[in-house]
């Protein structure tokens, strides 16, 4: 006689099984945190992602349910979280010219990208999560553009692998030829901006020229992120009519994250959310995503990261030093520098 099983005892068995996954993802959002404040230059985000990498290799199979869950649903929700960050006064703030500056940098550097990547002969799915981590803002980029695309999973791991690594280097690099140039502390914040990839690591390469120009560099930042979801959204378009024909689930013209995202921005810009709940918002935002960071961190092979190899590495460092000069040079247009 057949049996049927309890609806609760398999919802019990799921949430179980989760368990093993979520206990990993706060220790190692723990670890990150205290390592970030022992040494600040190193951002949670950052951090997160290392400890991934290193912890990847040596965990149970057991916890790949709760991290892939953690991933996925954390980096959406710190994603949305992250609009509540900029305002459009913030915005109207930098100046029309600096405004273009930014669009101008983010087109340029996602465009040639994408042709250095055929250029180079690196797959069409690695080259567009380097042009959009490398052109927007790093991993929560990609992860968005991800949703609108059939990409492999080792394509997006090995895409945050590499923002991790030459956004690092541009940790040091940045205040250190700035300087070789003469850039004062506005001119190297608004730099920093528009040429480093992850939110954190602007913050650490602006934090050498003071407290002016971290502020000037966060606001610019902010202001490619925005330009996340025009471009998801055109990628988007172009996806759908690629998978027009053929069956399956289409992708979303625009995930509901990047749409929330916009909403939170406009929310943040009626000037009616009180200061201590938006630093709430921004310390969620920060512990949201780097849980995610760390399980997507999990997911990168040094080995394979290697094995794409010569290719993807150079595309990630062609891709760096195209936003650091495309963004000089838009600065220069505008009269910053």
């Amino acid at each position: 006689m057949a049996t049927t099983s309890d609806p609760g005892t398999e919802r019990g068995r799921r949430i179980g099984g989760l368990v093993p996954g979520l206990l990993l993802v706060v220790a190692g959002t723990a670890v990150s945190w205290a390592v970030t404040s022992v040494v600040p230059a190193v951002g949670a985000l950052t951090a997160a992602v290392v400890l991934g990498v290193l912890a990847g290799p040596r965990l149970p199979g057991p916890a790949q349910p709760g991290l892939q869950w953690v991933t996925r649903r954390f980096l959406r929700a710190g994603v949305v979280l992250l609009g509540l960050q900029l305002g459009l006064d913030q915005l109207t703030g930098l100046g029309t010219a600096v405004v273009l500056a930014v669009v101008g940098t983010v087109l340029v550097t996602f465009a040639g990208t994408l042709l250095l990547g055929r250029l180079l002969g690196v797959s069409r799915g690695l080259t567009l999560m380097i042009a959009t981590g490398f052109s927007i803002c790093g991993a929560s980029a990609i992860a968005a553009m991800d949703s609108v695309t059939d990409s492999d999973r080792e394509d997006v791991a090995t895409g945050i692998g590499l923002v991790t690594l030459y956004g690092s280097a541009a940790i040091a690099a940045v205040p250190l030829v700035g300087t070789g140039a003469g850039l004062g502390p506005h001119a190297l914040g608004a730099w920093a901006g528009l040429s480093v990839h992850e939110v954190a690591q602007v913050v650490a390469a602006a934090s050498p020229a003071g407290a002016a120009a971290v502020s000037v560099a966060v606001v610019v930042k902010l202001t490619r992120v925005v330009l996340l979801a025009p471009i998801v959204a055109g990628v988007g378009l172009v996806e759908r009519r690629r998978s027009g024909g053929s069956a399956g689930r289409r992708p979303p013209l625009v995930p509901l994250f990047v749409l929330g995202f916009l909403a939170m921005a406009a929310v943040r810009s009626t000037g009616l959310v009180p200061g201590p709940v938006l630093e709430l918002a921004q310390g969620t935002t920060t512990l949201l995503l780097a849980a995610a960071l760390f399980g997507l961190g999990t997911g990168v092979r040094v080995g394979g990261l290697l094995r794409t190899g010569r290719r993807g590495l150079a595309l990630g460092a062609l891709s760096t030093l195209l936003v650091g000069l495309a963004g000089y040079g838009a600065l220069a247009v505008a009269g910053v520098v």
